[in-house]
């Protein structure tokens, strides 16, 4: 392992720093020297506005001053002041000649590990027993490994909790169905097409048939009450519904296991326990015949608090306290230091108002981060909700098979191509697809489903970047015999090659960006960026057939190094990078 790679931000942040504590004094040299990517020079740094405030002088002349201090000839080609303090830095090709080779060099391309690991527990996927993955599972799953595979990178320790819906009073209902239909041997042989049939069966007869409903009410009973016979049953129901979400996650290439479902029957132990402590401390009261903790700062609009409703007035736990249960697991047992949730936006109030509960109960100490990593909805075309021509929801399994035929379809013209590796190169186009659209979006914000736009070749897409990595692949495979990649070769001389290796050094940046602030679209925007970058620079500069010896071996080294950062940024991703396309 290298020593750190810092950026050309970073080190000019220092070296701003170090000037202003030599012109201005050291107390004022903690202040953020504001260094950002500029369309106007390579970098910009913008601290001579905030720091000309707080001297109460002029920020041309407070950005003169630093100019006089900064001791950066090794890193700068040109610095100018631009507009009312701006300070434009254009770098020189030397000191970036010098990073890109150790960049190359280093397994992790510059990306830094954390300096203060943490443990982060990931609650994503939450599928529920006996029900089938809709489409409304993708975003939670996609953002959730996403994230858990960027924070693992980042050296942190990740523990995934797939915290699924397999407790209260369906079940009843449930296991009386499984029951009638043969028992424990039918609920082996559901597969993934038959887990909505069965619910909706079970559902139908609840509703229709007095005699079988008031069977599940006393099947919810001996459940609830430890009757090892019905919690047998329960466990046969529970492991065909995990198999079946585990065949999802296979097809999804999510990084999710069986050991990380965590459902919420675990909890239910525990939930007992959190309402007579909550009680006996007067964190909660009864209110009509409710067991509540109010948190401050909730209000209805009539302006009265809100209640986390710990047990309700029946006696039965619901998810606030399940929620509340996890919370103090996972702070307490998993001892994580940051807790997020990868669940929809509608439900950032109920999270809001658990993790209040739960810092008031002292459950989850001041040190721990508490998130809700909340997403919009995947909309169809019409911009509605996404469902299926009948209207009913869409099922994920249905959706990641249409998305292989789409692709396959438009394969099935290479006849370069055997006809297995057209079907592998269809899947990977798909998931590429269907991943790169829901990542690449804000994740707070809805967006819409189309195939057309998403399996495109060309344009800010999961194939885009696919093709590009295959593209420098092929050029890679054309080295003459014998011809190594030197990373001590990289020598630049053209624009293209410049904006380029801005871009390359940049890639620590944004998957530490990612880290602290959860939002994956600002990996996928750097992503195409980059390799937008590369189609241009090999536009102009050609690689195999460069003018000289020198120019081709630089050339070639800049191109492996792109293409090693595509790859590790799509694996990022959860995107593959076939080297043939």
């Amino acid at each position: 392992m290298t020593d750190a790679i810092q950026s050309p931000q970073q080190e000019l942040a220092q070296r701003f720093q170090q000037a202003v504590a030599k012109a201005f004094g050291p107390e004022h040299a903690g202040m953020d020297p504001l260094v950002r990517r500029s369309d106007r020079a390579d970098l910009q740094a913008n601290l001579a506005m905030s720091l000309g405030k707080a001297l109460k002088k002029p920020p041309r002349e407070v950005a003169q001053a630093l100019l006089s201090a900064l001791d950066a000839a090794d890193l700068c080609e040109k610095l100018e002041i631009a507009g009312p303090g701006f300070i434009n830095v254009t770098l020189k090709n030397e000191y970036l000649n010098g990073l890109l080779t150790r960049t190359l060099g280093d397994e992790r391309l510059g990306v830094p590990t954390s300096p203060e690991p943490q443990t982060v527990v990931v609650d994503y996927a939450s599928p529920n027993v006996a029900k089938e993955m809709h489409v409304g599972h993708l975003r939670p799953c996609v953002i959730g490994d996403c994230l858990v595979r960027v924070l693992a990178f980042a050296g942190h320790r990740v523990i995934r909790q797939n915290h699924i819906g397999d407790w209260g009073t369906p079940f009843g209902m449930l296991i009386e169905h499984l029951l009638d239909l043969g028992g424990a041997d039918q609920a082996s042989e559901l597969s993934l097409g038959e887990l909505d049939a069965f619910y909706k069966a079970a559902r139908k007869k609840f509703d229709s048939d007095e005699t079988f409903a008031e069977r599940a009410r006393q099947r919810v009973v001996s459940l609830q009450g430890g009757d090892e016979p019905t919690l047998g049953l329960w466990r046969v129901l529970v492991e065909a519904s995990t198999q079946n979400f585990q065949k999802i996650f296979a097809r999804l290439g999510v990084t999710m296991q069986p050991q990380d479902t965590r459902g919420e029957s675990f909890y239910n132990v525990f939930l007992p326990e959190i309402a007579h402590d909550l009680q006996s401390r007067g964190i909660a009261q009864v209110q009509e015949g409710a067991l509540c903790v109010f948190p401050p700062g909730f209000k209805n609009r009539e302006g009265e608090p809100l209640p986390v409703i710990v047990r309700k007035s029946d006696g039965g736990f619901g998810y606030a306290a399940t929620d509340l249960a996890a919370l103090r697991f996972r702070a307490q047992e998993l001892r994580g230091d940051r807790l997020l949730y990868v669940v929809g936006s509608p439900q950032a109030q109920h999270f809001a108002m658990v993790f209040a509960a739960a810092r008031l109960a002292g459950y989850v100490g001041e040190h721990v981060r508490t998130e809700h990593v909340g997403f919009g909805s995947v909309l169809g075309q019409d911009r509605k909700m996404m469902k299926t021509r009948s209207g009913d929801t869409l099922r994920l399994l249905e959706l990641l098979d249409e998305g292989k035929e789409r692709a396959l379809a438009e394969l099935n013209e290479r006849a370069d191509l055997p006809a297995e590796d057209r079907v592998a190169l269809a899947v990977s186009l798909s998931l590429a697809a269907i991943k790169y659209t829901d990542l690449s979006s804000d994740r707070i914000k809805d967006y819409v489903f189309d195939w057309d736009r998403m399996l495109a070749a060309e344009g800010n897409t999961g194939p885009y970047l696919q093709y590009a990595q295959a593209r420098q692949c092929s050029m890679l495979r054309k080295l003459e015999p014998g011809e190594v990649i030197d990373p001590a070769a990289i020598r630049i001389q053209h624009d293209r090659e410049h904006t380029l290796a801005l871009l390359l050094l940049g890639f620590g940046a944004a998957v530490t960006d990612v880290e602290a602030s959860l939002e994956p679209h600002k990996l996928c925007s750097y992503l195409y960026e980059l390799a937008s970058a590369f189609s241009s620079f090999y536009q102009e500069c050609p690689v195999l057939k460069a003018g000289t010896a020198e120019s081709r071996a630089s050339r070639v080294a800049l191109t492996e190094l792109t293409r090693r950062v595509l790859v590790q940024g799509m694996q990022l991703l959860g995107i593959d990078a076939p080297a043939r396309m």
